[in-house]
């Protein structure tokens, strides 16, 4: 029977699918959200442990002789990892001046009780202290204007704010305009502008929940010479299609159904075997 973990490691593969494609189907109208998929891989013994000599047996050949399975009986399927396609999701018009959509690879750089991150989630609001804040409530950073290697320099240590000290804010009643470089302004001229930051490497982020991303390493920020532009009285929707995957949804319940036959014919050949056994 230790043939059966063959297919029920591509059954636990399968699983693992079908929750990823439900927190996809989830989110699918969630602001800003980017969708997952799984990158799965078959583990081969002979590729490990590497294949014998050939061993031409001394004696009349048997069946057995011609059919090495090389440790085959021992492989599975096991997930990879995940990775999260940054595709842009699409521009919906809300007429809000404080919704502000996205477009291209960049990310607005917020505070959170736990750090700064960054997020595509841009229905912003103002707190009643004339904060600049997202839905969550985390406070928007203005932008810093330098790369992360000044920032890290030794003679620099010290020298640039805070992000406590980044911390957007504008007059509650005045009126606002948000132009594509992310400045804000009012009638009496600039009040702050926003962070975008790009990343060297977007697979290198990870998600920590309510849309807001972190990055292992600061040097993967790119603070100078971003090209995304930054839409007023827009908002990015998911990057999720629904019948897509939907679809793909399908097509993993059915892989886990046809698995599922396997596992009952090795079951079944397992059983029929021991009644036979104990027949003699």
């Amino acid at each position: 029977m230790s043939n059966i973990w063959v297919p029920l490691s591509g059954q636990i593969a399968q699983q693992q699918k079908v929750e990823t494609i439900a927190n996809n189907v989830a989110n699918a109208n969630t602001v800003g959200f980017k969708k997952d998929q799984l990158v799965f891989k078959e583990h081969l013994t002979a590729l490990t442990k590497g294949v014998d000599d050939i061993d031409i047996p001394r004696k009349e050949f048997s069946p057995a002789d011609f059919y090495h399975t090389q440790g085959a009986e021992n492989a599975m399927v096991s997930v990879d990892g995940s990775f999260t396609t940054f595709e842009q999701g699409t521009m919906i018009p809300t007429q809000n001046p404080l919704d502000v959509a996205l477009q291209g690879d960049g990310f607005i750089e917020v505070l959170t009780p736990t750090g700064v991150r960054f997020t595509r989630k841009g229905n912003l609001s103002l707190s009643k202290d004339g904060e600049l804040v997202t839905d969550q409530g985390f406070q928007v950073l203005s932008h810093l204007g330098v790369s992360n290697e000044a920032i890290r320099d030794p003679a620099s240590v010290g020298s640039f704010p805070k992000p406590e000290d980044r911390i957007v804010r504008v007059p509650t009643n005045a009126r606002l305009t948000i132009n594509q470089e992310g400045e804000i302004l009012t009638s009496t001229g600039t009040v702050g502008k926003i962070s975008i930051v790009e990343f060297t490497d977007k697979h290198a982020l990870k998600k920590e929940g309510n849309s807001l991303f972190i990055t292992p390493d600061e040097l993967n920020i790119n603070r100078i010479n971003t090209k995304t532009t930054v839409n007023q009285g827009f908002l990015e929707g998911s990057n999720v299609n629904a019948i897509e995957e939907m679809s793909e949804l399908i097509k993993a319940h059915r892989h886990f159904e046809s698995i599922q036959k396997a596992i009952n014919a090795y079951d079944s050949i397992s059983g029929k075997a021991a009644n036979d056994i104990g027949k003699f």
